[in-house]
């Protein structure tokens, strides 16, 4: 049996300025000779700033969970199961990032120490190699928040560098750091143990359409993974020294005038980001891109010299959150099968140890997303862990004066001041989900400093003032949804090129509503009652400066601009009355003058369709899904027209909620989902049937439309049927 070790952070002794000063990679081994298998042998590790952990040659983790300069996250292994009698090797590649937060990925931070943490093994005896054979360029000039995609060559002097036999007598000795050269974030004591389970891997693999390239010949050909995917990559290579090799990663093909049929390779073009590898001609030669990849589309372009290369080898691994899901609902619309499919698809997409926006651009846990993303979870698997880790990353970014970075964890400033209210959403949704008041007290502050920013910028009419702007000419940035209208202003209703935006108002008081019940439900009553009181005071300024002569709410003070968005948060908050919201909602359906809602705004436009009685209306915004399908998308695009740059972005996973928890109609009705609401909402179908997962356990609901009657039945696990207490019948 090995004696534990304590922990201690190693890192590369031969290092330069310039080489700490750029993103890049290093290598650690250490062998370990056993006599026996030990029972267990617990690992404990961590990384300045990322890991790839293999055991004799075998790929065990993937770490650590995204951190921040306050809080940084260790993994613990059992590496008993990968271990053998004899010499055994440990083998982990280490991303070291640039801190120059603008040249490199925006999401992972660094303190600049590019080591390696290791408890439960001795720190002495590993060695280390800088890898000089690889470098990250930006993807795109300007915005490129990623810094993954990789120029590489290959290194005969790390060839099968993972597996037991490999000498490495002439790579260095790791240095192993004093205490006082150790960041106070990333001390032992400090680093805290993920809460999230790992990322899971799955393995597939390619079939080559090529094999061998002849010397001095260009090749190139396309494969097709069959759907959108996140995947670590492996290229086993032969031969072929000094050949080029373009990996292009590409969402679709792209034709001329934009995006339509996203399979048309014929009158369209991939379009995407590329690895390039120079062959190093080495026995055992292996390409493996540090970072996930993400792909539907895959073009290999080979370039030979002298030598003839043989690919021997293309798989990957698909990688992401293990989403377990428990829900599952059919129609009598058969068109919501492979909507529900690209749904869960796009989620799952999204989920890796933080939600994401998009995992082909960005990468970036942004709130407004995250929120969305939340609730689907949740209603498809009940579980809250990413979630939880998820309030906790927005809680630490919050800034001096009260509002959170749009996104997080992130290097950069990104401050959307709306974006703060779904913070406080997020935590209403886990109130009523699974009734956890220490964490509802434990962000109350957060909250708190949050709405007195937006209190602080109050008109003498009484409204929000003007926050924000178009990205990139303001300081923080106005945005609301991708409307085609709004496309030239970056999102924001163009109402804010001429002052405050209701919008933005509405936001606030939405915040102030749900925080006032946040409040109440953990006992804090007199804050409940000022927030009560301010929401009502910022409704009625609302109704009185923000309402044209025909009762429409318009984007602006003083504005005649109307978008749909307006309605829907006037229903939402009560600013408009019942009648009012079912007329001004009805003025905006199909009404294409209007700014309609679009991917982004569409389950809070469903939701205000719903609180009106006006959910069959629902119906005709599900063509932007249905032809997401006709078009061959596997996953849900970040907006629909001119603004389908992203085409994995969960925010559009929408069916996830839609079909279990309103055409099914299953919902907490208090807190904790303590009782049960279920009230099914039809709209145009007949008929609808499923098992929705709840906190307190499983529900079967079924139910039938004839002759304008609705029949309802409902079964399931004892605990949940028990705790219904609604079952109302929707003609």
């Amino acid at each position: 049996m090995m004696p534990e070790e304590k922990g201690q952070w190693i890192r590369a002794s031969a290092r330069t300025p310039e080489l700490t000063g750029k993103t890049h990679l290093c290598y650690f081994r250490k062998t370990l000779e056993l006599a026996e298998v030990p029972e267990h042998l617990m690992l404990t590790v961590s990384a300045d700033s990322r890991y790839k952990l293999s055991c004799n040659g075998s790929l065990i983790q993937v770490g650590p969970c995204k951190g921040d300069d306050q809080l940084r996250f260790s993994d613990t292994i059992d590496l008993a199961p990968y271990l053998k009698i004899g010499k055994n090797s440990l083998a982990a590649e280490l991303l070291c990032l640039s801190r120059d937060p603008w040249n490199s990925n925006h999401g992972l931070f660094t303190a600049g120490l590019h080591g390696l943490y290791v408890e439960g093994v001795e720190a002495e005896g590993w060695r280390c190699r800088i890898d000089q054979h690889t470098a990250f360029p930006p993807e795109e000039e300007g915005f490129s928040p990623l810094h993954i995609h990789e120029i590489a060559q290959g290194d005969p002097a790390c060839a099968r560098w993972r597996e037991p036999g490999f000498d490495d007598g002439s790579w260095e000795l790791a240095a192993v750091c004093a205490p006082d050269e150790v960041p106070t974030v990333l001390r032992g004591e400090k680093l805290r143990q993920r809460a999230i389970p790992q990322m899971e891997r799955k393995p597939r693999r390619f079939t080559l359409p090529v094999r061998t390239i002849p010397a001095h010949s260009r090749h190139s050909f396309v494969l097709d993974a069959g759907e959108e995917m996140c995947a670590f990559l492996q290229l086993a290579l032969s031969g072929g020294k000094a050949a080029e090799i373009e990996l292009l990663y590409s969402e679709c093909y792209v034709l001329p005038e934009g995006k339509g049929n996203r399979l048309d390779s014929v009158n369209g073009h991939l379009e995407g980001y590329a690895d390039r590898y120079t062959v190093g001609g080495f026995d055992g030669e292996r390409y493996e891109p540090f970072w996930f990849r993400t792909f539907r589309f895959l073009r290999v372009t080979v370039q030979t010299a002298d030598e003839p290369l043989t690919l021997e080898d293309l798989s990957y691994e698909e990688t992401g959150y293990p989403l377990e899901v428990r829900t599952s609902v059919t129609t009598s619309d058969p068109s919501f099968a492979p909507i529900w499919d690209i749904s869960l698809r796009t989620l799952r997409r999204c989920m890796h140890d933080t939600y994401m926006d998009c995992p082909f651009y960005e990468q970036l846990q942004y709130v407004q997303d995250t929120r969305s993303e939340i609730l689907y979870t949740y209603a498809v698997s009940g579980d809250d862990r990413l979630a939880r880790q998820a309030i906790d990353d927005f809680s630490r970014s919050q800034r001096p004066e009260g509002l959170l970075n749009a996104c997080y964890p992130n290097k950069n400033a990104n401050v959307i001041p709306g974006f703060s209210i779904y913070f406080i959403l997020i935590l209403h949704d886990h109130m009523m989900y699974f009734g956890d008041r220490d964490l509802i007290r434990r962000y109350l502050l957060t909250v708190t400093r949050i709405l007195n920013y937006f209190k602080g910028r109050c008109t003498e009419a009484g409204l929000l003032d003007k926050v924000g702007g178009v990205n990139g000419k303001a300081p923080l940035w106005s945005f609301i949804d991708w409307a085609a209208e709004w496309m030239p202003t970056s999102g924001m209703p163009t109402a804010g090129l001429y002052g405050p935006i209701t919008m933005e108002s509405l936001l606030w008081l939405y915040g102030l509503q749900k925080a006032s019940e946040l409040a109440d439900w953990i006992g804090e009553t007199a804050q409940a009652v000022d927030w009560r009181h301010q929401a009502e005071t910022l409704r009625l300024a609302i109704r009185q400066n923000c309402m044209d002569e025909s009762g429409m709410l318009t984007d602006g003070l003083g504005r005649t601009e109307i978008s749909q968005h307006a309605q829907v948060f006037g229903v939402l908050t009560g600013t408009l009355t019942e009648a009012e919201g079912r007329r001004n909602l009805l003025r905006t359906v199909g009404d294409r003058t209007i700014t309609q809602c679009t991917v982004a705004m569409c389950f809070y436009l469903f939701r205000a369709l719903e609180q009106v009685d006006l959910y069959e209306y629902t119906e005709e915004y599900w063509n932007i899904w249905r032809e997401m399908v006709q078009n061959g998308c596997t996953t849900c695009v970040e907006s629909p027209g001119s603004y389908a740059r992203s085409e994995c972005h969960a925010w559009g996973s929408l069916a996830l909620y839609e079909l279990p928890s309103a055409i099914l109609g299953v919902r907490p009705a208090a807190p904790g989902y303590e009782t049960i609401e279920v009230c099914p909402h039809p709209a145009k179908l007949t008929e609808a049937s499923g098992t929705v997962h709840t906190p307190k356990g499983d529900l079967q609901v079924c139910w039938k439309r004839t002759n304008g009657e609705l029949h309802l039945s409902i079964g399931g696990d004892p605990e949940a049927v028990r705790r219904i207490v609604s079952n109302k019948e929707q003609k």
